[in-house]
């Protein structure tokens, strides 16, 4: 039986497995240091569709497909999907919801929506509403910024601080049964809003919300930064990141010596121009449920905290000169 755990957490009982998983990327992301461990790199960011929006579609639908098969499960056996993205009405997630015909979930929690989905399949599959669940998620570079920003056709000059949005997308089947790595707990997090207003500068905005989720989970758990193998954040890039252990010790936590952030992991800053490290919903996505989970499997790592981070702005609320709020979920993978 799941236990609530302190004011924001919940050990899992019994505990559901990731009982398999799937990540398709972009050409950029293939060629950074975990290209290897992707399903599927796209040689172009069109992925064969006639606009960017599409091909995040069909990325978002072959990374659910893959891990389906992957997994031996067949379609009708997944009692919900349950996806999300950074699209206006989250219509990527929506669209392949109508192709999947199953019953959906659609979370909007930005690029915070991996944990998120994890998080409420592993409640449900835990708690018996579902034997079997496929959570997913994404995100597209152009896409993200003809939303959100400009239209990368417009050629605007980024400022040193932002961040790159992951090109790629990611899925999972959270089952009842099936082999490790299993979710074990999860913290859900608050919304934080420190009056952030640049939208560029987006991991200081979010590092916040991350710290307070981290801090949350380790005094409701009773568990210090030690008993992870590996924590690793959604997207925080090399400026939120500094941020975030600077506010962990003020907290007495100190988790240097195995803390990670995906959006630094995803690229190489040496060879390949991506400002402030990765962003996006697939940037944790991706790392996760390629990368990390090969790692596990392997025996590499034992135990993982992936803390995916979300940007809750929107063009509206930038436009009216509205902060940046930023929320976090933590979910425990482990062995």
């Amino acid at each position: 039986m799941s236990t609530k755990t302190g004011k924001q957490s919940i050990l899992l009982d019994p505990v559901p497995s990731l009982a398999s998983t799937a990540a398709v990327a972009g050409p950029l992301e293939g060629r950074g240091p975990l290209g290897s461990d992707f399903d599927l790199v796209y040689g172009d960011l069109r992925a064969g569709q006639k606009s960017f929006e599409a091909a995040e579609r069909r990325m978002l639908q072959e990374a659910c497909s893959r891990a389906l098969e992957k997994g031996a499960f067949n379609l009708e056996e997944i009692d919900y999907f349950i996806s999300g993205d950074l699209l206006n009405q989250i219509t990527v997630s929506g669209y392949s919801a109508a192709a999947l015909g199953r019953p959906y979930f659609g979370l909007y929690g930005a690029c915070s929506t991996l944990s998120l989905a994890l998080s409420w399949g592993g409640m449900l599959v835990a708690g018996g509403g579902a034997r079997t669940i496929l959570a997913a998620t994404s995100s597209h570079h152009c896409s993200a910024e003809r939303q959100f920003r400009y239209p990368t056709e417009y050629g605007f000059q980024r400022p040193e601080q932002a961040q790159w949005t992951v090109t790629g997308a990611a899925a999972a089947v959270v089952s009842a049964a099936g082999e490790p790595p299993r979710i074990t707990a999860v913290t859900t997090g608050k919304v934080i809003d420190l009056g952030e207003t640049d939208s560029f500068s987006l991991g200081a905005a979010m590092a916040p919300a991350a710290a307070s989720t981290l801090i949350m989970h380790f005094q409701d758990l009773q568990r210090n930064p030690d008993y992870y193998d590996l924590i690793v954040t959604g997207d925080l890039g090399g400026i939120g990141s500094k941020l975030l252990l600077s506010l962990l010790a003020r907290s007495g936590y100190y988790p240097e010596q195995n803390y990670n952030d995906c959006g630094l992991m995803i690229y190489n800053p040496h060879l390949q121009q991506i400002g402030a490290g990765g962003s996006g919903c697939a940037c944790s996505g991706v790392v996760v449920l390629g990368h990390l989970i090969r790692r596990m499997r392997q025996g590499e790592l034992q135990k993982v905290l992936v803390v995916s981070t979300g940007a809750l702005h929107s063009t509206t609320t930038l436009a009216q000169g509205e902060s940046i709020p930023a929320v976090a979920h933590a979910v425990a993978l482990e062995m």
